[in-house]
């Protein structure tokens, strides 16, 4: 079973306490109703989907039930860390060569 880290209960729980939200970092429209149809489906549909390093939102469903952000490999499915929502995207991340 995947551990995953929650950064706000300090402790690793089972993967089925968490829900994926989507990817970390991008700016969300304040008013999404006033979006045209392209920005619409950019927003809710269009993605990087790279092969390594990717930056998610989570969410701790059956715990805190707080938003927090992880660092995933893609290719390994290995969560290399996670920390609080609201936090800057990390500079280096441990164990990934830049």
């Amino acid at each position: 079973m995947l551990l995953i880290r929650c950064p706000y209960c300090e402790e690793e729980r089972p993967e089925l306490e968490f829900r994926n939200a989507g990817e970390a970092h991008i700016a969300r429209s304040a008013n999404i109703t006033g979006e045209s149809d392209d920005d619409f489906e950019k927003f809710f549909f269009i993605r990087s989907n790279p092969k390594g390093i990717i930056y998610e939102r989570w969410r701790h469903m059956h715990g805190c039930a707080r938003f927090f952000n992880a660092v995933r490999d893609t290719v390994t499915d290995k969560f290399i860390m996670t920390y609080k929502a609201g936090e800057p995207k990390p500079a280096k991340v441990p164990g990934v060569a830049k």
